[in-house]
């Protein structure tokens, strides 16, 4: 069994900041944990072998969450009064459920070692999870957060992820000009995924050499990444645009439709 700490019912427990700290700026922990909720993401860390720090349950979840630990990793679990998980929750109807836990550290040579994902300003962290759940469910090998994007981290982005941040290397916080270098030392070629204009998708060449810049739904790719990269265009009917997530989606498909037929 996990070990069974004390109930915690002050708002001014120590955990209680750190958690709250945690949902509130969408980053992490001053341990460098990061706040998932949800069982099924507990489940999912628990399959990914993520470093779990410390779960937390409401009162009425927590012989159920206990007997879902495997007793060797003794995971320290706190039972939280009703009305206080509440208040540590992000979200109106929680599950009953928050874990602190690390994201696996990532370097560059695995981010750049297959096809490769990027997001340029891609703010709304629900769309960013759901790139991220995209490009482990296609293989792409990892994914750039660039500067002005929604954080990894974020507690929306975990959970529209779904698990797979605990598993896809990523990079956080990278300068358009980093990314740019990045891609030319592991002998990239960037596209960028542009509305109108550009190459077709059913004509560019997104083998393992690719890196995929995602821009924002209103600014699109940043001029100095577009300006480095070969636009690629989605083929759509009476339609000029898609979802950021969605053409993400389409995009990997497609290379990985070529890659595994």
């Amino acid at each position: 069994m996990p070990f069974q700490n004390e109930t915690i019912t002050s708002r001014s427990n120590p955990w209680v900041r750190q958690v709250r700290r945690a949902a509130a700026r969408g980053g992490l922990t001053t341990g460098g944990c990061v706040l998932a909720e949800s069982p099924h993401l507990l489940e999912e860390a628990l399959r990914s072998g993520v470093w779990i720090e410390r779960v937390f349950v409401c009162e009425r979840k927590r012989a159920e969450v206990a007997k879902r630990i495997p007793p060797h990793l003794r995971v320290p679990l706190h039972s939280v009064s009703d009305r206080l998980f509440g208040t540590m929750s992000t979200t109106s109807n929680n599950q009953g459920v928050l874990t602190l836990l690390k994201l696996p550290v990532s370097t560059p040579d695995l981010v750049f070692n297959g096809l490769t994902l990027a997001l340029n300003g891609i703010q709304d962290p629900g769309n960013a999870g759901t790139i991220a759940r995209s490009a482990e469910a296609f293989g792409a090998s990892g994914v750039v957060f660039m500067k002005g994007s929604a954080a990894p981290t974020n507690p929306k982005a975990l959970r529209a992820a779904a698990g797979s941040l605990f598993r896809v290397p990523i990079l956080q916080g990278v300068e358009a000009a980093t990314f740019l270098r990045l891609a030319a030392r592991h002998g990239k070629t960037v596209f960028a995924a542009e509305a109108r204009g550009g190459t077709s998708l059913r004509d560019a060449d997104l083998s393992e050499n690719a890196a995929v810049v995602i821009g924002s739904e209103t600014h699109g790719v940043d001029p100095a990444v577009l300006a480095a990269a070969t636009p690629i265009a989605i083929p759509t009917l009476r339609v000029e645009s898609l979802n950021a997530a969605a053409a993400a989606a389409i995009i990997l498909y497609e290379a990985a439709r070529r890659q595994h037929p």
